[in-house]
């Protein structure tokens, strides 16, 4: 089957020679079986949750190099399919002592507190504390929370998302959608810059887009971080976390104020008041230095082999927790077995193509990467230090948490609007009788919370798509709703298992749109970039106006 995708019908673009004009030769027939036995192993619990550097991460990078060989891709890393990412991994101690103000706090029930520092204890005593609204410094919104306040020896007490959130018709931020001020690791990374002790961000679930479960189960046990130089570490908060939205009007409560009134009105205009009052944190600390691994597999391509695509999906999940009672897996197969198995399938059809005599002009790199799920810890490492340089790498396509809810009449592409790649997948989608629509909800931030963001800071397109808002018939529909009750309540929880009854049908369906979209780009000259007004548009710019 032969399917023309034309940019030039587009009215609005001013450069064909910018958009999809190539020919597909082919639509893929991914094998469905196949497919659901890699989501199936890989989330198996022989492979302990995936949490890096365990049994469960060697497990799965024997199970990834092997894979990707057998369909004959090469190691990208000088023949090994292994990246190395240095890593150190920070574990609290389950026994704290945290009085905020007066108030003792329950660790894990209450608050979650961990230290990235290389230190046996942590113990800090009468730190003021002080509310700085959304924590937020962005001169371009004129923004500063921070403005006028000497965070030195203080803990910065945090509302979660951004000012947009809470006044999405106020025209301030993006309204409704989150920008990355609004992320946690921002806040943090603000904090520190603003010279504080600590940082502690106020839990609210409809701003966060998770409940408190996800904070107990993603950030207590062993967090892991990148190694960094000593001023870097040094130069970060002494002590991070969250802090329940109930236990924090207490907090505020006591030192006669009321959260709810200052949050009204640090979403209106930059805020800080100190509490008057101060915070006591004692507990142990342990770091532990291993290497992780990004698995890279490349198909060279058989006329600009030095320009890449890259294809990511994250293959780590939250390992095991000793302190549960029960299933104490996480076993990870919807985030992100799923995905890991995803771009495992493009690429042997892929590597099948090239084998048949069509093999792609550019080069095609699958990165699956490690310590996603502690702050895209893999792919910020491959960013950094690319096995192939990020000015020769034309676009990134992401696969996290792949469709399990069967087939729909449109397409998601999280954060639209951002780049011209989007166009490639647009058109693909068209191909399917589907319309690329955005997310249903923008405010969770989902741009910024997967493995493309990495490549996105430094200018590179990147995607992260799939799925959709409509079931495309009434069986669909229902068959969504059924599922959706099955699975709720298990993003991060050890209830996000392998199960049979998953219609694969939707991601199939996903993935033939990104690899044809690929197939696209991979055969063409084109440079896709971001367009005007984005964060991104001045690191590699579009030519077209957004259409």
């Amino acid at each position: 089957m032969r399917l023309l995708l034309s940019a030039c019908a587009l009215a609005t673009l001013s450069a064909c020679s910018q958009h999809p004009t190539q020919t597909i030769d082919s639509v893929p027939e991914f094998n469905e079986a196949r497919f659901r036995q890699d989501i199936q192993n890989l989330s198996s619990d022989k492979f302990e949750g995936r949490a890096p550097t365990t049994q469960g991460e060697t497990l799965t990078l024997d199970y990834l190099s092997k894979a990707f060989a057998a369909a004959g891709l090469e190691g990208a890393n000088g023949g090994s399919y292994l990246q190395a990412v240095p890593m150190v991994s920070y574990t609290a101690s389950e026994d704290q002592q945290i009085n905020l103000g007066g108030l003792t706090l329950n660790y894990r029930e209450d608050i979650v507190l961990s230290s990235r520092h290389d230190s046996q204890q942590i113990n800090i005593s009468n730190a003021p504390l002080v509310f700085v609204g959304y924590g937020v410094n962005a001169p371009e919104y004129d923004w500063n929370d921070y403005q006028g306040v000497d965070m030195t020896g203080k803990i910065a007490v945090i509302l979660v998302n951004d000012p947009g959130f809470a006044l999405p018709n106020s025209g301030k931020f993006n309204g409704k959608a989150m920008t990355y001020y609004g992320r946690w690791t921002y806040k943090y990374e603000e904090a520190s810059r603003q010279g504080a002790l600590g940082a502690i961000i106020v839990h609210d679930t409809k701003p966060a887009a998770y409940p408190w479960s996800v904070v107990q189960n993603s950030w207590t046990g062993p967090q892991q971080d990148l190694v960094v130089d000593k001023n870097s570490q040094e130069s970060r908060v002494q002590v991070e976390g969250w802090i329940t939205k109930e236990k924090a009007s207490e907090l505020f409560d006591k030192a006669g104020l009321s959260l709810a009134t200052l949050s009204d009105r640090a979403a209106s205009s930059p805020l800080n008041v100190a509490l008057e009052t101060t915070a006591n944190i004692a507990f142990a600390n342990k770091a532990e230095y291993a290497n992780s691994y990004n698995v890279v597999a490349t198909l060279p391509g058989d006329k600009a082999s030095d320009e890449h695509l890259l294809f990511t999906a994250h293959w780590d999940h939250l390992g095991i927790d000793p302190t549960k009672e029960g299933d104490q897996i996480f076993n990870g197969a919807l985030d992100n077995a799923s995905g890991t198995a995803g771009i495992l399938e493009i690429a042997r059809q892929f590597a099948t193509q090239a084998k048949n005599g069509s093999p792609l002009k550019r080069s095609i790199t699958f990165v699956a990467t490690t310590g996603e799920e502690q702050g895209l810890l893999g792919s910020r490492y491959y960013a950094e230090n690319p096995i192939y340089p990020l000015d020769n790498t034309v676009a990134v396509f992401n696969l996290d948490s792949t469709n399990i809810y069967g087939r729909t009449s449109d397409y998601t592409i999280v954060g639209k609007g951002k780049s011209e790649l989007e166009t490639y997948l647009s058109q693909a989608a068209s191909s399917q009788q589907r319309m690329a629509v955005s997310e249903n909800h923008p405010e969770s931030g989902g741009f910024f919370r997967s493995d493309h963001f990495s490549f996105a800071k430094y200018g590179v397109p990147a995607v992260f798509a799939g799925g959709g808002n409509e079931p495309a018939d009434e069986a669909s529909a229902k068959y969504k709703a059924d599922m959706k009750q099955k699975m709720n309540g298990c993003y991060h929880n050890v209830c996000d298992e392998y199960r049979a009854d998953w219609d694969l049908s939707g991601a199939l369906q996903d993935m033939s749109i990104y690899y044809q979209a690929a197939q696209t780009l991979a055969n063409s000259k084109d440079w896709p970039g971001y367009y005007p007004g984005t964060e991104f548009h001045h690191l590699r710019p579009a030519k077209t106006v957004q259409p």
